[in-house]
Parts: structure tokens; C-alpha cells; sequence
């Protein structure tokens, strides 16, 4: 694992790493806040997943949590968003959600992806034990959240690896990745045409199996995205969530869009709550 960028200040450190992911067959990069408690022991972390079109840095650079992480003694852990590199499949005609930046956190089963879009083992797998054996973060104190199709995965990763989070959070989520043009582009490509297959990536789908036995939620949503009714249909998680008894709290905000800035807003929030549930 090489190092390639350290900021110090005095709310704590921003590191960002390069390594060798066996899971996905190429180098991925990473981005870890160590809050000033760090020093003193292991910290409750929060996985961070970002949507299309991003890397590491974004949330990084955009978000302002660390100031917040610093006041929870949170680690915060940022993977990219999909593999990137020589050889790595990449959408024919350059399309932004498929291919590079758009990897959807899942295992591909068709060629060319399968080779390397291997998200849900890179992440869920190998990334998570390579962070808990290198830095001083508690794996038994783990939250994940995510936006947008950061926020389908971490909704998914919540609701399939319980015993791993103990909690999750997402800002304007791609709730039902079978029912939209982003997840159903994605899906075929990556999984083929089965149904049985895409409802394993389907969050409405996990949500109503795993029902009050789910991880505690929190989702944020602005009202003015302009993704809202075609993409990202918040009313279907708020159904599943209904139907199988789930604790999730979706919040719908006025004059908030799908950018940063929502997110910056609101970032304080989702870490409080984090910091209640993972102890």
C-alpha cells in the first residue's frame, strides 16, 4: 500500500492511499480522515460512498465533514467509485453512467466488466480488512453512507452486511436501482436480463426482506433535484420500508438539489447520527 497524499491540521488527517486490489485485478485508491482521537485509540468509522462520475476525492474536498468527523471522533474512509486503469472496460461511447466512475457496487457477471468491476468484493471484502488491520478504526463501530449512486450502494451494503454496519445513511439515494434508466442501463450490462439478479441489487427489494431487522436509516432528499421523479423515486424506499417494518427516517428538504452543497448542509447531521448508533 503506497501513500500518495497526506494533509495534517489541527481537526485531524486527510491520507489517501494507492494499493494493489487483488478482488478487482488492478490498483484502487483510497481516502481515510483520521480524527485527532485517533491518536489516542481506535475511533468509530464511517464508509463513504460517492455517486457517479466521482473518485475519492470528492466528498473529500466538498462535503467539509472532517471538521464534524473531528467533534464525533469519526474516521471517515472514501473508496473510488469504480476501478480505473490499462485494461479496465470502459462504455463504448463514453457514457458517464456506465463503465469508469460509474461501477455501481456491484460483482459483474458479463464481459467485459466482470473482469474487473468487482465493487461489492473489493469493498465489502478487501477494502474493509485492510483498513481495519492499518489504521486504528473499530470494526465493531462501523456506519456506511453514501449519495446518490453512492447512496444505492450504502443502502444495499447496510441492508445486506448487518453485522458489519451499525448503521446507514444516504443523500438523495438511487432507491430502486430496477427502476430506473440509471440502474436498469447498469443492471443489463452488468448483470445481464435476469430479474432474480437485479433484485439482489435492488435496495426496495433488500429493504422488505430484511424488514425491522434492518440497520437504523437516514435519508436525506432535496426536492428541487432534478433527478428526483425519474431516477431516484424516494417514495418507493419509503413503501418497501413500510411493508417490512424498517426504522427509516426519509426527510424530504425544500429547495435542496442533487449537488455538494446538499450535502454540506446536511453532512453534520448524518454523522451525529451515526455517532448515536454506533456507540
Amino acid at each position: 500500500m503506497e501513500k500518495i497524499a497526506e494533509h495534517k491540521s489541527f481537526v485531524g488527517k486527510q491520507l489517501r492511499y494507492r494499493h494493489r486490489a487483488q478482488s478487482v485485478g488492478c490498483d484502487m485508491t483510497f481516502s481515510i480522515y483520521l480524527p485527532p482521537q485517533a491518536e489516542l485509540g481506535k475511533v468509530p468509522v464511517l464508509y463513504w460512498l460517492s455517486g457517479l462520475t466521482c473518485t475519492d476525492e470528492n466528498f473529500v474536498n466538498k462535503a467539509g465533514a472532517q471538521h464534524h468527523a473531528s467533534m464525533y471522533g469519526m474516521a471517515i474512509v472514501a473508496p473510488d467509485t469504480s476501478p480505473r486503469g490499462d485494461g479496465v472496460a470502459d462504455a463504448e461511447d463514453g457514457a458517464y453512467d456506465l463503465g469508469l466512475g460509474a461501477g455501481f457496487y456491484l460483482n459483474a457477471r458479463r464481459s467485459p466488466w466482470s473482469q474487473h468491476y468487482r465493487m461489492e468484493d473489493y469493498f465489502c471484502k478487501e477494502l474493509i480488512d485492510l483498513v481495519e488491520s492499518e489504521f486504528p478504526v473499530d470494526g465493531k463501530r462501523s456506519a456506511i453512507a453514501g449519495h446518490s449512486m453512492g447512496g444505492h450502494g450504502a443502502l444495499k451494503f447496510g441492508l445486506k452486511y448487518p453485522e458489519r454496519f451499525r448503521s446507514i445513511s444516504a443523500f438523495a439515494p438511487i432507491s430502486s436501482a430496477s427502476n430506473c434508466p440509471w440502474g436498469k442501463k447498469a443492471l443489463t450490462a452488468y448483470l445481464g436480463d435476469d430479474p432474480s439478479l437485479w433484485a439482489a441489487e435492488d435496495c426496495c427489494e433488500l429493504l422488505k426482506k430484511r424488514g425491522n431487522k434492518a440497520p437504523k436509516i437516514l435519508v436525506d432528499q432535496g426536492d428541487a433535484d432534478p433527478f428526483l421523479q425519474d431516477q431516484l423515486k424516494p417514495e418507493l424506499l419509503q413503501a418497501a420500508a413500510t411493508a417490512g417494518g424498517a426504522d427509516l427516517t426519509l426527510r424530504m428538504q425544500s429547495g435542496y438539489d442533487h449537488s455538494y452543497f446538499f450535502i454540506a448542509s446536511f453532512i453534520e447531521e448524518h454523522l451525529r447520527f451515526h455517532r448515536e448508533h454506533v456507540g
